[in-house]
This record gives structure tokens, C-alpha cells and sequence, in this order.
């Protein structure tokens, strides 16, 4: 019996996503059959990969793309967890993934991590979109804009596989909330928390009340953090044992999604949190200013991010197998949790 390991490589390992995949790459049935591969830029969270989880850590960031092309070039199967919009570090992995293969025959496989952001209007709050994308209509899938986001990177990957080197796969998570549990995270190896919704309840505390763009109309799909990393390992799964049945390339898009919300929704479950917990005398949001979107967010451009709509169904998700368990209610009772997390860290309360 062969006694040869798959190797994996993952960037974003010490990440949310990409630390929520690998807690479950080292609990798989078959982990001992893995010989897994992480850059880390952080040595403190490198030392304790390698330590207590046994990862075969390079220190290093996505820049270093000299690094990032070995390491796609030394394993089969990539799971690119990181930054879904830098471009550079997305040629350099396909590059080492297209050196394998010219070497040694072998057609590596990627799981890049995109997001339904891809989907995106200008909204501003003011309407829901009829518009609702499947991730098996592959004609939809290829009307998206060049220009969208994330979806310069999106192409890349796709065309590696056009060209016949690599087989890619693309996860576009959604809302993706909960705070991740598992040993990396209890060990302090990787980061328990989202970014999206933490932004809006970060705003929400310096304003003292819960704050909304527009009307708050516009949709957007949620996911649990557990049925996202559910969903990379279920296609980790499909693909080794029935690859002649797990879509690729152009019908390798998976949405990850398990229902939908309004922003108005999650503002106001931010206000109920803040109204509980005596931070604000109102649950009910306000629509953000200019002047806070900038202060808030960075940029008017990124808050009316806020704004948009973004709707989708992950049919070919499901039909993979994947099961996700949380709902939209479940998202919405996250929050108070995610408030009094936020508030216990040392820059929570502004």
C-alpha cells in the first residue's frame, strides 16, 4: 500500500476563513495522509502551527511571491484563503501550479476563496434587486463585469483551467458570521472574527447607535462560519473521489449561502444588542452621513458598500452534498454575542 502524502498548501491559515479550513483539514478523516503546507507572516502564530499542530510553516507574506510560487509548485491541492483581490499573489500561485504541471504531468487542483461581492449594485440602501444569481448558470456566471470586484482575480483562475494546467475551484462565501471556534483558535493561531458585520457594530459604538446606508433595502446572503469551512471541505471531498462530477473552471463556482437579509435587519438587531447592553436609548438605525462613511469605513466608496445588493442561490453547492445548518435567524442572534466580543477587546469601546 502507498504510503505517499498529499500535499496541501493554504494561505490564510492564521486567518478567519483560512483558519476555520484548516481546523477542519487536521480533524479530516484522513489527516494523517496530509503534509500540510502555511505562510505566516506572524512568528509568534508560525511558532505555535508548527508546535502544537505540526504545519510545515515558511514565514512570509503575500508579497513574497517568489515563496508563494514553491510552495503552489510543491503540492497538489492549494487552498487560497487569503486577500480574494491580490492579483499578484493570484499569478504567482498559478504560476507555481503551471510549473508542476509542466514538470510532472500532474494537474494540481485550487480552491480560491472569492466572495459574493462579485454580485454587487449601487444600491445605496434604497431598493431590493430582483436580480438573483445560481451558481449553476454558468451563462449568468459569465456575464459578471471584468470590473467588478474581486472578479479580476476570478478570471485568472478560470483561465488556468481553460488553459488545461490546473483544475480551479472558486468559493464565494457571502455574509459569513459567528465567532470560529476550534484548538487554533483557542491556542491563539488564528483569528476568531469576521469583518463585515464587526465593522458596522465598530461604527455603530462610536456613533452610540446603530447606523444604516439609505433605507437600508438592499440584500445580501448570509453564511455561518462553520457551514463556510463545511463547504471548502465538502469540495475537498467531492473532488477526490468523484472528480468526473465536480464542476470546475467555468462550472466550478460554488456561493456559499444560506439565506438572505436586509441591512436594515442587521442594523437594527445591532441596535437591539446596543439598546440591551445601555450603550444607546434607541434600537432603531439612522442612515450613516457622508462624513461617517469616511470616518467609519475609510471611504464614502467603501461604506455604501453597506448599501448594496447581492443575491444569490448555491444550488451547485448543494448539489455537492453540502448541508448548511445556520440560517438567517441564526445570523441575526449572533450579533448581540459579537457586540459584547467586540466591546471586550481594547479598542472596542470608542
Amino acid at each position: 500500500m502507498s504510503t505517499r502524502k498529499t500535499t496541501i498548501f493554504i494561505t490564510g491559515a492564521t486567518g478567519y476563513v483560512g483558519g476555520s479550513v484548516l481546523e477542519r483539514l487536521l480533524k479530516h478523516p484522513d489527516a494523517k495522509t496530509f503534509d500540510i503546507l502555511a505562510i505566516v507572516r506572524n512568528e509568534e502564530k508560525a511558532k505555535i502551527l508548527e508546535s502544537m499542530f505540526g504545519i510545515d510553516v515558511v514565514r512570509g507574506t503575500l508579497q513574497d511571491l517568489e515563496k508563494l510560487e514553491s510552495l503552489a509548485e510543491n503540492a497538489h491541492i492549494v487552498f487560497h484563503c487569503a486577500n480574494a483581490d491580490d492579483e499578484p499573489a493570484a499569478r504567482a500561485i498559478l504560476s507555481g501550479m503551471k510549473r508542476r504541471h509542466e514538470k510532472l504531468g500532474d494537474i494540481p487542483i485550487l480552491i480560491h476563496t472569492s466572495g459574493t461581492g462579485v454580485l454587487v449594485d449601487d444600491a445605496r440602501g434604497e431598493y431590493a434587486t430582483e436580480t438573483i444569481y445560481s451558481d449553476t448558470n454558468v451563462e449568468q456566471i459569465k456575464s459578471i463585469p471584468p470590473t467588478a470586484i474581486h472578479r479580476n482575480v476570478d478570471l485568472l483562475v478560470v483561465d488556468a483551467d481553460t488553459q488545461g494546467y490546473a483544475r480551479t475551484h472558486i468559493i464565494l462565501p457571502s455574509t459569513i458570521y459567528g465567532i470560529a471556534e476550534g484548538a487554533l483558535f483557542d491556542a491563539g493561531a488564528a483569528n476568531p472574527h469576521s469583518i463585515q458585520i464587526p465593522n458596522l457594530i465598530k461604527a455603530a459604538l462610536g456613533r452610540k447607535r446603530a447606523g444604516v446606508v439609505g433605507k437600508g433595502k438592499a440584500l445580501w446572503p448570509d453564511v455561518h462560519i462553520h457551514d463556510t469551512a463545511d463547504l471548502y471541505i465538502q469540495l475537498f471531498d467531492s473532488f477526490r473521489s468523484d472528480p468526473d462530477n465536480t464542476g470546475h473552471g467555468w462550472e466550478g463556482f460554488y456561493f456559499g449561502e444560506n439565506g438572505e437579509h436586509s441591512w436594515y435587519q442587521i442594523s437594527r438587531a445591532i441596535g437591539e444588542a446596543l439598546v440591551a447592553l445601555g450603550i444607546s436609548e434607541d434600537a432603531e438605525p439612522t442612515p450613516f452621513t457622508t462624513e461617517e462613511l469616511v470616518k467609519y469605513f475609510r471611504s464614502e466608496r467603501i461604506g455604501l458598500y453597506n448599501g448594496t445588493n447581492s443575491r444569490c442561490r448555491a444550488d451547485r453547492a448543494r448539489s455537492i452534498g453540502w448541508r448548511p445548518r445556520y440560517t438567517t435567524e441564526d445570523m441575526l442572534k449572533s450579533i448581540k454575542p459579537e457586540v459584547e466580543a467586540i466591546l471586550k477587546q481594547p479598542t472596542g469601546r470608542t
